[in-house]
């Protein structure tokens, strides 16, 4: 749909002291499918928004090899994110920020204020919230704001079912070539059904060890021939070198085995990397929208640990940007 012109709305409240001036409806946090799909969807019902990137929009799609459930016919993540970043660029309604880190997100009755630094100057650890920070960057206002900030890759330190030795971790099989005759793989986690798709024609033989939570996970490459599913209750990496891997697994039900490969990739999961301030998190970490402030809507991967997929994070985004539309259009409250 066309950008059509704002609607007309009632008056907000002066903005707080060094707030951006320019006029903005929603502020989108994030800019991987959720975020961008949020976007989109603002600017067809006349929203303007500002949306906040720390880095390339649809980054995360870039080490994305091979896509088979996405609509449009795309078979490859750089070339949908190409195709992503192109719209939002030419979307009128839509004010870029990318290299910023948002912060801190704060929401009050009339508006959500959000803060912003340069994105060199905010790292955060897997899936922690953004530290804190005193006054100093950039401060951004709007009635709403879809947070869209998904998930961070977890290494075998963050979960307690994997002992490895000191010295780097193994790398992510995500973006891993099929070289190798036998990767041991720790964890179930999806980059694994990617790397089976981008490498059809591969011979290339995959030792899966993963925990109970990861059981559903592995339906969609249980078929594959070229994997062997090892369902563990604990990982003890005890060699992890050029000359091959040696692993001790404690399978389910206690029993133990040794397995032996030529390289050991991770595909653990992700942790949620929400900002700090107003969003309010379950005991897993993720941010369920039903939870926060009225004009905070969660969008994309940090919604959960299920459902995390492209096409459900741009419906989701797309949703939280009509919420917001929705919700503005509503008679102010006496």
């Amino acid at each position: 749909m066309a950008d059509t012109a704002p609607r007309t709305r009632p008056a907000a409240r002066p903005r707080p002291p060094g707030a951006e001036e320019a006029a903005t409806d929603l502020i989108v946090v994030g800019g991987g499918p959720a975020g961008c799909a949020a976007v989109r969807t603002a600017a067809g019902v006349g929203l303007r928004t500002i949306l906040i990137e720390p880095d390339a929009l649809c980054g995360t799609l870039h080490r994305i090899p091979a896509l088979d459930n996405v609509l449009g016919g795309w078979t490859g993540g750089p070339e949908l994110a190409a195709s992503v970043a192109a719209e939002i660029a030419g979307t009128r309604l839509c004010r870029l920020e990318l290299g910023s880190r948002v912060t801190e997100v704060h929401a009050d009755d009339d508006r959500v204020t959000v803060t912003a630094a340069p994105a060199s100057a905010a790292p955060e650890p897997h899936g922690a919230p953004a530290p804190h920070r005193e006054p100093g960057g950039r401060t951004f206002t709007a009635p709403y704001a879809v947070v869209a900030t998904g998930v961070v890759p977890l290494g075998p330190g963050d979960v307690p079912w994997i002992t490895a030795p000191a010295g780097p971790p193994p790398p992510p099989l995500r973006g891993t070539d099929a070289t190798a005759r036998t990767i041991l793989v720790l964890g179930g986690d999806r980059p694994v059904g990617t790397f089976l798709r981008a490498h059809p024609d591969a011979r290339t033989r995959l030792l899966v060890a993963y925990p109970p939570p990861d059981a559903y996970k592995t339906d969609e490459v249980r078929d594959d021939p070229r994997v062997t599913l090892l369902p563990v209750e604990h990982v003890t990496l005890t060699r992890n070198g050029p000359d091959g891997v040696t692993a001790e697994l404690t399978c389910r039900g206690g029993e133990r085995r040794t397995v032996t490969a030529d390289a050991v990739r991770t595909s653990i999961g992700s942790a949620p990397r929400p900002p700090g301030g107003a969003l309010l998190r379950a005991a897993d970490g993720y941010c369920p929208p039903a939870d926060q402030h009225p004009r905070v809507l969660v969008a994309g991967d940090l919604r959960a640990a299920r459902y995390q997929r492209i096409m459900t994070a741009m419906g989701s985004g797309g949703e939280a940007a009509l919420r917001a539309y929705y919700a503005s259009l509503a008679p102010p409250s006496p």
